[in-house]
């Protein structure tokens, strides 16, 4: 299945009293489809601050994202987890909802070998029929799949891609390695365009909540040849996405950049919190 070239990992809404605002969740999922040109939605990722979602909400989130999507983008679930048997659950219960795919996260903390992964991993795909994407972010997981692994991963009929948060070195070998089909993803907006050009496919952005018409633009200006245009579009953006990650914690700046741009988010839940007078001052100077 292909996903396109641009998806978001999209923020959770929350209201004033930390609970899930469906009608923000409603205009938001409109606005990254019209206004900033999405071809997919992840939902309960990272960005969707998934640990601190339950499994009913996160269900709930998936069934809400399917209708108001209405067919305009792909819904992509996140529902991988540290714990094998609860992802199969997670997995089978938001097959029912309609969702087109699943991005399954490397289980964190427990930091299995790579043998682990790959039987992890195995078990959650095997569990369901819908196309399945995985996500190496070795910086928030304390572990990475190796590259041999994710290929041998990519075997499997219906692991699909990955989203790959390690060097362009481990990009480099999935791509020359990998059957036809299988899709890379940049899951690092600073690294979108260097992926595209090993051979990978596009990029899960967090950015793209604000800059996804930009970052559209400068990935089909790669692909249509005009790789000056492209180079150029990414120098313009680079200081935004430096700043996304570097002065708080995702996603507390992208949450911020929204609601300063009038598209209403609320805030994090603990135990992230908001920005304070000198994050916000840094943040509006690049925005």
């Amino acid at each position: 299945m292909d996903f396109g070239r641009l998806v978001t990992a999209m923020v959770t809404p929350f209201d004033t009293k930390g609970q899930i605002d469906w009608e923000a969740t409603g205009r938001l999922i409109d606005y990254l489809i019209d206004e900033q040109q999405n071809d997919g939605i992840v939902l309960a990722g990272t960005t969707g601050e998934s640990p601190t979602l339950s499994d009913e909400e996160k269900l709930e989130l998936f069934r809400f994202g399917v209708q108001r999507a209405a067919g305009r983008c792909k819904i992509i679930a996140g529902t991988g987890s540290n714990n094998t048997a609860d992802s199969i659950h997670l997995t089978q219960a938001a097959e029912e909802t309609g969702v087109d795919a699943l991005l399954l996260v490397a289980p964190y903390y427990n930091r299995p070998n790579q043998d682990g992964l790959y039987q992890h991993f195995k078990a959650v795909a095997e569990s369901t029929k819908l196309p399945v994407v995985l996500y190496n972010v070795p910086a928030r997981t304390g572990i990475s799949l190796t590259p041999e692994t994710t290929l041998r991963l990519a075997e499997l009929d219906n692991v699909v891609g990955t989203k790959e948060c390690a060097s362009l070195e481990v990009v480099t070998q999935i791509v020359h390695g990998a059957p036809e089909g299988f899709h890379v993803y940049s899951g690092d907006d600073g690294a979108a365009l260097p992926v595209l050009a090993v051979g990978g496919h596009g990029v899960i952005s967090v950015a793209s909540h604000i800059v996804g018409k930009e970052m559209k633009h400068m990935l089909n200006a790669y692909l249509s040849g005009d790789v000056k245009a492209a180079a150029k579009q990414h120098q313009q953006l680079h200081p935004i996405f430096k700043a996304l990650f570097s002065t708080v914690p995702n996603p507390v700046g992208i949450k911020f950049a929204l609601e300063s741009r009038g598209v209403t988010v609320g805030g994090v839940r603990l135990p992230l919190v908001w920005v304070n007078e000198e994050e916000a001052n840094a943040l509006k100077q690049v925005f």
